[in-house]
């Protein structure tokens, strides 16, 4: 499975940005998927999760109530939509494909990965 991740930019605070991330084949409609993200001098984190319908998800505390996860398996894709950007939410964003039909927060129950896209927030 390849991931394809999108969407990412230049945005000033308080701006909006809506990611996607398209899955190479149907393999990732039955396993849950995720977004993660990692900044300058920073290790990975966990951003937000979805399970294989849709029907539930989990966020980091941190983008919960900005942030909002959201699929379409009939076209393969995850999507992110991030509102009310703040300066700290500069960062590589990545997609990643679980390992079960599960939304986790954990890195290690992810199994694929796409290569990023870069979304900087200024102040």
């Amino acid at each position: 499975v390849q991931l394809q991740a999108s969407g990412g930019g230049l945005v000033q605070a308080g701006g909006s940005l809506r990611l996607s991330c398209t899955a190479s084949a149907r393999t990732s409609s039955n396993n849950g998927m995720g977004w993660f993200r990692q900044a300058p001098g920073k290790e990975r984190e966990f951003v937000a999760a979805i399970n294989w319908r849709g029907g539930s998800t989990i966020y980091a505390d941190s983008v919960k109530g900005r942030f909002t996860i959201s699929r379409d398996n009939a076209k393969n894709t995850m999507y992110l939509q991030m509102n009310r950007l703040e300066p700290e939410d500069t960062a590589v964003y990545y997609c990643a494909v679980a390992r079960s039909s599960a939304s986790t927060r954990h890195h290690t129950g992810y199994t694929y990965w796409g290569q990023g896209t870069l979304v900087t927030v200024s102040s």
